[in-house]
This record gives C-alpha cells, sequence and structure tokens, in this order.
C-alpha cells in the first residue's frame, strides 16, 4: 500500500492537466512511454533493496557499487528533494484549507501540518505505516472509483450519458494534436509526476519481513501504478476534448466529473487531493529523516541527526520538518528569488537518483551473481540489455530538459548542485582514506 500511495499524489490529480493541455490524446503515449521506464528503474531498485534492505536505500547500494562519493551524493541531494518537497506540500494543503476556511491565514495550517506529521514522525515508525496505509488506501480507492465511472461512461452504460466513442482520440487536431514537441512536453510531466515510489524501499528496512516485503511491493505495485496512471489519462482524453479549458484550470479529474454531472466533484476531489498532499508529507519526512541517519552512520553527516530515541532518528525528524518548514519562509520572504532557485534546484534530482540507481544495479548484479547469488530474490528483467535500455532512456530526458526553455534552467541548478555535493563526497572520500592508511601500522 506504501508502494501504490506513495507515487499517487497531487501531481497526477492536478498537474496533469497542464500535460493534457500540451499533449493532447497523446498524453496516454507519454505515461506509457514515462511508466515503463519507471518500471525498469523500480525492478533495479527492488533487486538491490531486497538483496541488501537498507534505510539507505539506493544510496548505500551507490556507495556499495560506485564508491563513498556517489553514496553521499545520492543520498544527500534526495534528502534535499525530500525537505523541500515538505513545504511543497504543505503550502498546498493548505491553500485547500484557506479555501475551505477563507477567514484563517495559511500559514496556521502549515504550522499545524508541519506539528502533525513531525509528531506521528517522532513516536514511532509504526505511526508512518499506519498513516501511510490508510492515505494510500483512500487515494487508491479514489482512483479506482474514477476509472470504475469513466469506463461506464465510455461504454455509455453510465445513465444520462452517450458514448463518446473515438471522436475526442482523432478529433480536435489528432491523436497528436501538438506533434513531437507537444508530446515531449507531455513526457518531461509525466517522468516526474511519478517520482515517490522510491520511499517503499527505505520502509522496508524497518519492516517484519524486509526482503518478502521489497519482492512483493516492486513485483504488484509497478502494473497497477501503470494502469492507474496510464488508465486515467486514457480515461481523461477520452470523455473530454483535450483542449476544454477546465482539465488545465481545475484538474482532469475534476473536470472530467463535473462534464459528467457527479454532483460535488470539486469538493470532492479537493479532499481526495489534501489527503494525497497530506500522504506525501508524512511519507517525505519519514524518507528525508532515514536518509540522513543512514548518512550519518556510514560518517558522511553531522553525528547529530544520527541520534536515536526509541528507535527512531527524532533529531533527523525535527530537521528535516525545520526544513520544510523554513522552505514556506522562504516562499513568503522571497519567493522570486530564493524560493526560485529552490524549486529550480530540485527539478531533476528524481533523475539523478534513478542514473544513481541504474549504474549500481549494473555493477551490484554482477557482484551478487559471484559472491551471493542466493540474494538474488528479485532479479532484473532481462540484465543487463533493459538496464542499458534504462539508461538511455534517462539520458534522452536530459537531452530533452535541455532542449526545453522550461526545464534547461532546472537541469541546470540542479546539476550545479549534484557537482558540488559529488566533489564534496570525493574530498571526504579522499580525506577519509588518507586517515585510515595513516593508522594503520606501517609493513617491516
Amino acid at each position: 500500500m506504501i508502494a501504490l500511495g506513495g507515487v499517487i499524489g497531487a501531481g497526477l490529480f492536478v498537474g496533469s492537466g497542464t500535460a493534457i493541455a500540451a499533449a493532447g490524446p497523446s498524453i496516454i503515449l507519454a505515461y506509457a512511454i514515462s511508466g515503463a521506464l519507471v518500471m525498469l528503474v523500480m525492478r533495479m531498485l527492488g533487486e538491490m533493496a531486497a538483496a541488501n534492505p537498507a534505510s539507505g536505500s539506493f544510496s548505500v547500494h551507490a556507495e556499495r557499487a560506485i564508491g563513498p562519493w556517489a553514496g553521499f551524493t545520492a543520498g544527500w541531494s534526495f534528502w534535499f528533494l525530500l525537505c523541500v518537497a515538505v513545504g511543497l506540500e504543505a503550502m498546498g494543503a493548505s491553500q485547500i484549507m484557506t479555501g475551505w476556511f477563507p477567514d484563517t491565514p495559511e500559514w496556521i495550517w502549515v504550522a499545524l501540518f508541519m506539528v502533525v506529521f513531525c509528531g506521528t514522525n517522532l513516536a514511532a515508525v509504526k505511526n508512518f505505516g499506519e498513516f501511510e496505509f490508510w492515505f494510500a488506501a483512500l487515494k487508491v480507492g479514489a482512483i479506482v472509483l474514477f476509472l470504475a465511472i469513466g469506463v461506464l461512461a465510455i461504454l455509455g452504460l453510465l445513465p444520462g450519458t452517450d458514448s463518446p466513442g473515438a471522436s475526442n482520440l482523432t478529433g480536435h487536431g489528432g491523436f497528436m494534436p501538438n506533434g513531437s514537441e507537444g508530446l515531449i512536453v507531455g513526457l518531461l510531466a509525466s517522468v516526474f509526476a511519478y517520482g515517490g515510489l522510491e520511499t517503499v524501499t527505505i520502509a522496508a528496512a524497518e519492516s517484519e519481513n524486509p526482503v518478502q516485503g521489497v519482492a512483493k511491493a516492486v513485483r504488484t505495485a509497478m502494473w497497477r501504478i501503470a494502469i492507474f496512471y496510464v488508465g486515467s489519462m486514457a480515461v481523461v482524453v477520452t470523455l473530454l476534448p483535450w483542449t476544454h479549458k477546465s482539465v488545465a484550470e481545475k484538474g482532469p479529474y475534476v473536470a472530467t466529473l463535473e462534464h459528467l454531472g457527479i454532483p460535488a466533484a470539486e469538493q470532492t476531489m479537493n479532499v481526495v487531493v489534501l489527503i494525497a498532499l497530506l500522504s506525501a508529507m508524512n511519507a517525505n519526512i519519514y524518507g528525508a529523516s532515514r536518509m540522513a541517519n543512514s548518512l550519518v552512520a556510514r560518517g558522511w553527516g553531522p553525528k547529530l541527526l544520527g541520534k536515536l530515541s526509541g528507535g527512531v532518528p527524532r533529531v533527523a525528524v525535527l530537521a528535516s520538518s525545520v526544513i520544510g518548514f523554513v522552505c514556506v519562509l522562504l516562499s513568503y520572504w522571497s519567493p522570486d528569488k530564493l524560493f526560485g532557485w529552490l524549486l529550480n534546484t530540485i527539478g531533476a534530482i528524481i533523475l539523478v537518483v534513478w542514473f544513481f540507481i541504474a549504474v549500481s544495479q549494473l555493477l551490484l548484479r554482477r557482484r551478487l551473481e559471484r559472491e551471493a547469488p542466493e540474494k538474488l530474490v528479485v532479479k532484473m528483467w532481462a540484465y543487463p540489455y533493459l538496464t542499458y535500455v534504462a539508461l538511455v532512456g534517462m539520458a534522452a530526458v536530459f537531452v530533452l530538459m535541455a532542449r526545453d526553455e522550461g526545464t534547461r534552467e532546472q537541469l541546470y541548478f540542479t546539476g550545479g548542485l549534484t557537482l558540488t555535493l559529488a566533489v564534496i563526497g570525493y574530498i571526504l572520500q579522499m580525506t577519509r582514506k588518507e586517515s585510515t592508511e595513516a593508522k594503520a601500522p606501517e609493513k617491516v
């Protein structure tokens, strides 16, 4: 449920509207392509996580496969991404609440959500699991209900509706109305909408049966997520013209339900989006604190963040929550400069993480086959060919981002952060190596 719920966020419920406006019906193809890439990444991560469960997840795998500097870079960049995301999700949730309670200031809701989820993560890891289970159940239930209503409407079986056939898929400029450029914009948007699955392998390390848990999550979650994402996009563009104004303004789900005459569609979806945002906050505070704790335990961060209390890295939880709150404050103090810089910096971090996952799996698989083949509970399909396909796919996305004026700046900022962390990590790696060699007894 955490694997399923972790990737179903506000990006799907609301953000996909702009992708549809750019790509038209070909958004189905965009989500299918990016979904295939995400499936490959998750299969690779699942293979490594099942063989070596660790709360540091891909950071630990990158350190073992490539070197300490890679684990340092992947871990701290992902931690930074999650902390900023916590602030963004708190802001989105507060905007929904002020829509319902217009006389209340946004910062009160931000503070309330921060305190609640910081508190649940401070108490015990089971609280995170319990919250995420119910959040995920509600989100999955909402998607399933939407798909069921949509399929009935497409077949003409929903009372008061006629089947649209393929008119919306082939009319209004055709299946690819804005050509390859529109498809590319939709593809870039869909790639980042899938971000969030990585948290399941972090959580698995603290479960009762991590190996079996990871194996089951990877095997069952991927095809279900493909159905949810690709299926949702197919329902929307089949039932509604992609040019429909409310698709981008209100979000594709609200627009579709209103078009079908479903009562209170907008408020119902607002509740679902609020749950998605709160779920993401909960998961990101958890993921950030565990990643920080893992990095510190391996000697790659301030020791204070690694202090455990009752099995929970409470200082890391507090630090991750505080930084998320600072990001919110920056959105008020300096929305165009500092906050804009933060948003650009995290723009392509998930792609950097996926790159480290693919390279790590490529190297560790050979080592596992040689040293401990019994640990290969989950195996990457058609290794090493599909791993190379995934790497080529990631490289293609990087190139597309560099070509697109809207995403080029994000690529540069993320590249700057990654390079800075890599240099710091390499310096720390060499310093530790020299210190170890200095302490080693001289050979006679």
